[in-house]
């Protein structure tokens, strides 16, 4: 069993995730990958002979590699009966199913919104769940038997 919080509180323990899977579309598409970090390359190029600075090219490249990191990098996802765990290159998050409303799927995921109608604020406030190479279905079957409705927020 695990611990339900990294601070070491052992009086509250969680069981294991119902969904568990890690999303990598760097790895599904290696030919964009390289294509984009051929433009990141290129853009940095661009910034040192407009600058001279190292910093400011460094500190471009950065930012731009930390824009796509849930492109380049993995994201896992679990998802448990009370709860859902998504843990990003550095950071994790945690939230309860009634934080969720209604979902929207799209080819290759399923948006969670805390909106009961389309909203322009649930890209920023929901939570977008890649599939991954994970069974798509299982996958949108468990988010409705969580927070309800019809797939796409209907």
């Amino acid at each position: 069993m695990k611990e339900t919080e990294e601070t070491g509180d052992q009086s509250e323990v969680q069981k294991d995730p119902v969904l568990e899977w890690v999303s990598h579309p760097a790895r599904k598409k290696p030919v964009a990958a390289v294509l984009v970090a051929i433009f990141i390359g290129l853009v940095a190029v661009g910034i040192y002979t407009w600058t001279y600075s190292p910093l400011f090219t460094a500190l471009a490249s950065l930012i731009l590699l930390g824009s796509l990191a849930g492109f380049y990098f993995p994201t896992g996802y679990r998802l448990y009966e009370d709860h859902i765990v998504v843990k990003y290159t550095i950071t994790s998050m945690k939230k309860n199913w009634s934080a969720y409303r209604s979902f929207y799927t799209d080819r290759n995921g399923v948006l969670l919104s805390p909106f009961p109608r389309p909203s322009r604020l649930e890209n920023f406030r929901g939570v977008y769940l890649r599939f991954g190479d994970f069974d798509k279905q299982k996958i949108i079957d468990f988010v409705r038997s969580k927070i309800g409705g019809t797939a796409n927020g209907a």
